[in-house]
């Protein structure tokens, strides 16, 4: 099967900004097609490839759109490195201290965003002046509103206030008029989904390349945002959640409709970490609902490799030299994987102590997420990690902690493990699986009171997570860990099944950076992290000045480029930037 990220496009059409300040002010459409090329399929078709690309292309290790190097503000993980000034912006993040408006790493995210909407934006305009001749036309324009939403998404995630850029044919002087206030943050939520919603209608059940987006795939991107619409931010002076709309529960309710996911084939993976695999007989399972998609050996140089996970490599002497070990676990995560006499997480009380390898119970996934001293690194037992600078570059700053699911085993390397300027992989980015629609589900109907429904699918996750040792069923024999983990067999109320369904989120989808988005998205940023913070600051000293501030922490700064070039048309986010 062909992946439609494989084929990029050398020169792309329409609006391709340096910056997005040069996207609103300075740059007009460079390229177009006229009457006759409109109607020309491999033309039109070059357009839809380069907005695919920009997925690929548009990213890089310093900003990844996985957003791994924005979920080190989350109690998941440490930056890494090999110091506090090594990714220092990063640093003042992670600690929410000394960060600024002119901070690279804010505008870099913001302008390659927007260079991606460019991009899609001229597939669209490029769509409209196609006539029905070309037969593709509307499955093409749901996929181009899809990506366009995926963009916003990730933005509005980050930035929370930003402007829509929904026309794809805006002239010059209207570009100078776009407010990032215009909209409440529900109205905002909803422009997104308006966008997926005219998508779903349109987009066919199966695909036959690889990377386009189908029905259920759309289906779970609304779930998504529907469930962030539902936790209301929508007090001007206030990122808290004011309340939590049943209708946009509804909502999710209907997008994570199990039949829409079994019409396309998609389910459970037998073992979690089949997700995390680079081999071809793996990428684009029946979980991976919709995926970034690279490659090896496409007659490139390097192929069209995944560089965004380039800075987590660790640095093994002989093997991995180069290796940056940023995005490191934290001992919190670590400690939220030990399980009670039950087999059960220790929801309230799991940071009390930290984890013993050889004296506690724990779930198994804590060996697929992270790697730890006296285990094999990416379970291959040429490579037993310790506490060496191998293992943690800042000599122990940041723990010896390695995370598991952006890496390949050394043993691939030549193969799934490619160096060049940094190290990359040809493994796929999965952005949506089942697990996660499994559990926005179960969130939904745990906070609209239909408890029993809602852990009925927290115990798939974790039916599937005891029985996920293919690669380390030999651990409690050769390495005396403990594995336990059993499903929940009681009845909870509502408070309690929350808990638990929030619990499950972090355990599922760990080191996979939607942590401190969903701090966010519920309103306990402030009150989770500060409380890690003070844990922390005995076992990880980069910690000890580190405090959240409440409505401020939750979102980046407009970048002060972007408020600058606005002629007054954008309004900096609370918090006294």
């Amino acid at each position: 099967m062909k992946k439609i990220f494989n084929y990029i496009l050398a020169a792309s059409f329409g609006l391709m900004a340096a910056s997005c300040s040069d996207f609103l002010d300075e740059q007009v459409p460079q390229g177009t097609l006229d009457e006759n090329q409109v109607k020309d399929p491999s033309l039109v078709e070059s357009t839809i490839i380069s907005a695919y690309a920009g997925f690929t292309q548009g990213e890089d290790i310093n900003g990844s759109f996985s957003m791994w190097n924005y979920d080190v503000r989350s109690d998941d993980a440490y930056k890494g490195g090999s110091s506090v000034n090594d990714g220092d912006v990063f640093h003042q993040l992670e600690v929410q201290k000394g960060v600024l408006t002119t901070n690279w790493n804010i505008s870099d995210m913001w302008n390659r965003l927007y260079i991606t909407i460019s991009r899609v934006n001229s597939a669209i305009s490029v769509l409209e002046k196609c006539d029905d001749s070309y037969a593709l036309k509307d499955q093409r324009m749901a996929e181009m509103k899809f990506l366009r939403a995926y963009s916003h998404f990730l933005l509005k995630r980050l930035f929370k206030n930003i402007p829509f850029i929904m026309n794809a044919n805006l002239q010059y002087e209207e570009y100078n008029t776009l407010s990032n206030t215009e909209y409440t943050n529900d109205e905002a939520w909803g422009i997104i989904a308006k966008e997926l919603e005219e998508a779903y209608e349109v987009l066919p059940v199966k695909q036959t390349e690889k990377g386009r987006p189908t029905k259920a795939a759309c289906a779970a991107f609304l779930a998504k945002v529907y469930l962030y619409k539902a936790y209301r931010q929508d007090d001007a002076m206030s990122h808290k959640v004011t309340s939590i709309n049943t209708d946009d529960l509804d909502k999710v309710i209907k997008y994570t409709d199990p039949a829409i996911y079994a019409a396309g084939g998609y389910a459970l993976e037998a073992d979690i970490h089949n997700n995390f695999r680079p081999e071809e007989q793996y990428e684009n399972g029946c979980e991976s609902i919709w995926a970034i998609q690279y490659s090896r050996n496409d007659g490139s140089t390097y192929g069209n490799l995944n560089w965004s996970n380039g800075l987590i490599c660790p640095n093994i002497a002989d093997v991995t030299d180069g290796g940056c070990d940023f995005y490191k676990p934290s001992q919190n995560l670590v400690n939220a994987f030990r399980t009670d006499n039950s087999g059960l997480p220790l929801i309230d009380n799991f940071n009390q102590k930290d984890y013993d390898m050889t004296a506690d119970n724990a779930d198994p996934r804590l060996f697929l997420t992270v790697g730890m001293p006296g285990l094999p690194y990416m379970f291959n037992q040429d490579y037993i990690m310790n506490r060496t600078s191998n293992w943690s570059r800042s000599g122990g700053l940041y723990g010896y902690y390695v995370t598991l699911k952006q890496n390949v085993d050394p043993a691939l390397i030549g193969q799934y493990l490619i160096k060049g300027s940094f190290w990359a992989t040809s493994m796929n980015r999965i952005v949506f699986r089942y697990a996660d629609v499994l559990l926005e589900r179960a969130e939904a109907l745990a906070q609209l009171g239909k408890t029993t429904e809602a852990i009925a699918l927290v115990n798939q996750i974790r039916s599937r997570a005891a029985s996920s040792t293919q690669m380390i069923g030999n651990y409690p024999s050769k390495y005396g860990v403990k594995f336990y983990c059993k499903n929940y067999t009681g009845s909870y109320d509502k408070e309690k099944a929350i808990k638990i369904v929030k619990m499950e989120r972090r355990l599922e989808l760990a080191m996979e950076s939607e942590r401190f988005f969903d701090l966010v998205r519920w309103g306990e940023a402030a009150q989770t992290l500060n409380s890690y913070y003070a844990a922390e600051k005995t076992k990880c000293t980069v910690y000890g000045e580190a405090e959240f501030t409440a409505d401020k922490g939750e979102y980046l700064p407009i970048p002060f480029a972007q408020v600058a070039a606005s002629n007054g048309y954008y309004t900096q986010n609370i918090g006294n930037w």
